[in-house]
């Protein structure tokens, strides 16, 4: 797993600038790696998208994306400590993206780019 660099960062159906742009992603953003071909990897998002990355867009910085409640308005807790009886401190929708600050069992202390830090439980999570 790794995490883009940079907003903006385009998305290629093949290992080079010559393949056409099928998609693009923001700073923070999680992938899989799928392939490597020598400064190009190919990476796989949390609705399995694929294409190629620069590596200079790359980083270890592990980073999660909310993958519940797709197509719909309905928002997930997030809480000053983990456990769902908690205080809720925000709430977030399906794609935002959050810094991963430390896993504890089955939750996960992130950060929004706001500023917004607080607990999420990990199976509304995809990313590292």
């Amino acid at each position: 797993m790794l995490s883009i660099t940079a907003d903006k960062v385009n998305l290629r159906s093949g290992p080079g600038k010559n393949y056409s742009v099928t998609g693009e992603y923001g700073a923070g953003f999680p992938v899989e790696i799928v392939e490597r071909n020598k400064n190009w990897v190919k990476v796989k998002d949390f609705e399995k998208d694929t294409g190629w990355v620069h590596k200079s867009f790359l980083t270890g910085d592990p980073h999660m994306i909310i993958k519940a409640n797709k197509n719909t308005e309905e928002k997930i807790n997030i809480r000053k400590e983990p456990g769902s009886k908690n205080k809720i401190v925000g709430k977030a929708c399906y794609g935002v993206v959050f810094k991963t600050v430390q896993v504890q069992d089955d939750w996960v202390e992130v950060q929004h780019e706001s500023g917004l830090k607080g607990w999420i439980n990990s199976s509304f999570l995809w990313g590292y």
